[in-house]
C-alpha cells in the first residue's frame, strides 16, 4: 500500500512509519518541522517527507491515511482527507490492523515505567530467541530504532511458549501502552486497541490532565485496558500500587501475576514475583528474584534506582511467564540491558562534571529518577535542573507533591514553563515551590531563562557534581547550550 502519515515526526508516529515501510509499504508523512533526531531518522528509513499540512499532499491519492493524535479538527490535510472520503485511521488503528494480526501482543501500560519496562521486554525477548517485534516511545540502547518487525511470523519452537491455560504465545510484539487518546475524531485511549495477550501494569496515578480531568476517569481507561485482556491472557501487575491493585483485582478476566519489592505494603496481594534488593553502586545494583515464593537467583542490573529493580523484575515475569523463558536464560541478558535514551541517560561529561538528561516530568518520576542517580553518584552535590512542560506538570494539580519530589537533590533549577496555554491561574506557582523548597532547607529558586541556567550550571558547579536536567521536551536547546558553555569554560581553565 500507499500509506501516508500527517504528523509523522513524532516519536510513535515516525516509529509506525518506519515499521510499515520495513514491512514492505510505500510510506510517505508530513509535518510542520522534522528535527533531529526523527527527521533524520525518517529519512535513512526511507520516507518521503512533504513539509507543512496541505490537501495536495494527498495526491496521488494513499490507500491509507493515518492521522497522528496532535492533528486538531481544523488540520487542513486531516480534513480533506476525510472529507474525500480516503481510508483513514489513527496510529493505534493502523497498528492493530495492520502489523498485529498473527502475533502476541506484549503491552506495557502505567504512568511510569513505560518505556523502560518496554525495552526491557524487548531485549530479553530478544536474548531468549524468541525474536520480537516492538514499538516503544523511546530509543532503547541496546538496538538501532525505537521500532522492529520480527524476522519471521512461523510458529518456530523456539518462539513457541504454553502461557496459564494452554494457550500457545508466539511471535511477540512488544508495545508501549499509552493512554493518551486516540486522535481527534476518536477519543478512547489508544492501549484499549493493541489487542493485549500478555499485559503489564506498572502504576496508575492520575496523569495528562488535558484528556483526564478528574481521577476516576483515568482510572476508567485502565480498567478498559485490563478488561480487554482476555482469559487466556496474562496481567503482570504492581502489587505496591493501591490503583493498581484495585483496579486489576476488579476487573481482571485472565490470570494475574503480582510482582513486588520486598518490604512493599502489597494491599493483600501475595507476590507471585518478588525482588529483594541486595546492593547497589556506581556499576550498577544487584537483587535476589523470588519467583512463587522460591528462590530464583541473584540479578544484576547496570540502570540505577529502585523503580528500574520493579520494571526488570516485571519484564522478567513477562517472559518467563508469559513466554516461557528460562530464568537461567534471562539471568546473564539483564546486566547487558544498557537501558533508554532520555532515562538516567548521561549526556556528556566535561571537567568532572556529569550530565543527565532525563524525561521525568511528574512527580513521582522525579523523585525516583533522583533518587537513582544519588544511588549512583554518592558524592558531590546533585543538581535537579526542571522545566515543567506537559500539560499536567505546569498546572497547579501536584503543586504539593513536588515540595518532595526533590528530596535527594542538593541544588534545585526551576526553569520557566516550557507551554504558554495554561491560563493564570491553573499555572505551577514556581516562586511558591522555590520557597517551600528552600522552607525545607533546600537550595532552590526559580529562573528566568534557559540562559540563566546555564550561566548558573557554569558558575557555580564543580568537578564531581551530577547535573540532571529533567524534561519531558526539547527543554529550549539547554543540552548543547550546556555542553558548549562548558567545554569553553574549560578551555579558558
Amino acid at each position: 500500500m500507499h500509506v501516508h502519515f500527517i504528523g509523522v515526526a513524532g516519536s510513535g508516529m515516525g516509529a509506525l512509519a518506519g515499521l510499515f515501510k520495513a514491512a514492505g509499504h510505500d510510506v510517505s508523512g508530513s509535518d510542520v518541522a522534522f528535527h533531529p533526531p526523527m527527521g533524520p531518522a525518517l529519512e535513512r528509513w526511507g520516507i518521503r517527507l512533504l513539509p507543512g499540512f496541505d490537501a495536495a499532499h494527498l495526491d496521488p491519492r494513499p490507500d491509507l491515511v493515518v492521522v497522528g493524535n496532535v492533528c486538531r479538527p481544523n488540520n487542513p490535510e486531516a480534513r480533506a482527507a476525510i472529507d474525500a472520503g480516503l481510508p483513514t485511521t489513527t496510529m493505534a488503528h493502523a497498528l492493530a490492523e495492520h502489523l498485529l494480526r498473527g502475533r502476541t501482543p506484549l503491552v506495557v501500560a502505567g504512568t511510569h515505567g513505560k518505556t523502560t519496562t518496554s525495552a526491557l521486554c524487548a531485549w530479553l525477548l530478544h536474548q531468549g530467541g524468541r525474536d520480537p517485534a516492538f514499538l516503544i516511545g523511546g530509543l532503547p540502547k541496546n538496538f538501532d530504532a525505537s521500532f522492529r518487525l520480527s524476522q519471521s511470523t512461523s510458529n518456530r519452537g523456539l518462539q513457541l511458549a504454553l502461557g496459564q491455560g494452554g494457550a500457545v504465545r508466539a511471535n511477540p510484539f512488544v508495545i508501549e501502552g499509552d493512554e493518551y487518546d486516540t486522535a481527534f475524531f476518536e477519543k478512547t485511549p489508544k492501549f484499549w486497541h493493541y489487542r493485549p495477550q500478555v499485559g503489564i501494569i506498572t502504576s496508575i496515578e492520575h496523569d495528562h490532565i488535558d484528556i483526564y480531568p478528574d481521577e476516576s476517569s483515568y482510572l476508567a481507561a485502565f480498567r478498559g485496558f485490563v478488561e480487554r485482556i482476555p482469559e487466556g491472557g496474562l496481567i503482570i501487575a504492581a502489587a505496591h500500587d493501591r490503583h493498581v491493585v484495585e483496579t486489576v483485582s476488579s476487573t481482571a478476566r485472565a490470570p494475574i501475576a503480582w510482582f513486588a519489592l520486598e518490604g512493599d505494603d502489597t494491599h493483600g496481594m501475595p507476590p507471585h514475583w518478588l525482588a529483594a534488593p541486595s546492593g547497589a553502586d556506581s556499576a550498577g545494583q544487584s537483587f535476589d528474584l523470588f519467583a512463587g515464593g522460591v528462590f530464583a537467583g541473584r540479578f544484576g542490573l547496570k540502570i540505577p534506582g529502585l523503580h528500574n529493580v520493579r520494571n526488570a523484575v516485571a519484564a522478567l515475569a513477562a517472559a518467563a511467564q508469559g513466554f516461557g523463558i528460562p530464568l537461567g536464560t534471562l539471568g546473564p541478558a539483564l546486566p547487558q540491558f544498557e537501558g533508554v535514551r532520555r532515562r538516567q541517560d548521561l549526556v556528556f561529561e566535561v571537567d568532572g562534571l556529569r550530565v543527565y538528561d532525563d524525561f521525568a516530568h511528574h512527580p513521582t518520576a522525579v523523585d525516583e529518577t533522583l533518587k537513582g542517580l544519588r544511588t549512583k553518584h554518592a558524592s558531590g552535590r546533585l543538581w535537579a535542573v526542571f522545566e515543567p512542560r506537559s500539560a499536567t506538570a505546569c498546572r497547579g494539580l501536584h503543586q504539593q507533591a513536588y515540595e518532595h519530589a526533590f528530596d535527594a537533590a542538593d541544588r534545585i533549577v526551576l526553569a520557566p514553563l516550557g507551554r504558554s496555554d495554561i491560563p493564570a491561574d491553573e499555572q505551577l506557582d514556581r516562586p511558591r515551590l522555590a520557597a517551600a523548597l528552600k522552607s525545607r532547607g533546600k537550595d532552590a529558586d526559580a529562573a528566568t531563562s534557559i540562559d540563566a541556567i546555564v550561566d548558573s550550571i557554569a558558575r557555580d558547579a564543580l568537578p564531581g557534581d551530577t547535573i540532571a536536567l529533567l524534561s519531558n521536551g526539547s527543554f529550549g536547546g539547554i543540552h548543547e547550550k550546556l555542553r558548549a558553555r562548558l567545554a569553553k569554560k574549560q578551555d579558558e581553565g
